[in-house]
């Protein structure tokens, strides 16, 4: 298990659906043999999803995505994985990340550019303030 996962047992009690989600995603986004946030966005943008995944990285507002660009931006194959990890389908995975990917992004890139500093930090502060 990673730092980003024992840090978002710690604040979720590992208990709700939804923190297991955002608690996949985030063992995602904290991965550097991915890639970490930057693997992410570039995946997601490779995938043809560029404009929407920049509006989330800049100070603006961030453009909606659908289930069905998470799945293209994602693919089957992760889409499944963290389906397994939270312990749901993956379609209620690609709809819960549609609201939740965007927040995330956005909540780790606040000066508009993807930070190069203390992620783990970043991370139990967007898992808190997402549980509010």
């Amino acid at each position: 298990m990673g730092l980003l996962d024992n840090l978002a047992n710690q604040v979720l009690g590992g208990k709700s659906t939804q923190g297991n989600l955002v608690n996949a995603v985030m063992s995602i986004v904290g991965n550097q043999q991915q890639g970490g946030l930057n693997g992410l966005i570039k995946q997601l943008t490779s995938n043809g999803l560029g404009d929407i995944v920049n509006s989330w990285v800049g100070t603006g507002m961030n453009l909606p995505i659908t289930p069905a660009q998470i799945t293209q931006g994602l693919g089957s194959k992760m889409i499944s994985q963290i389906a397994s990890q939270a312990g749901l389908t993956p379609e209620a995975v690609t709809t819960q990340l549609a609201q939740l990917l965007p927040q995330i992004v956005d909540k780790l890139t606040p000066s508009g550019k993807v930070s190069q500093t203390d992620i783990a930090s970043q991370g139990v502060n967007l898992l808190k303030s997402l549980l509010k």
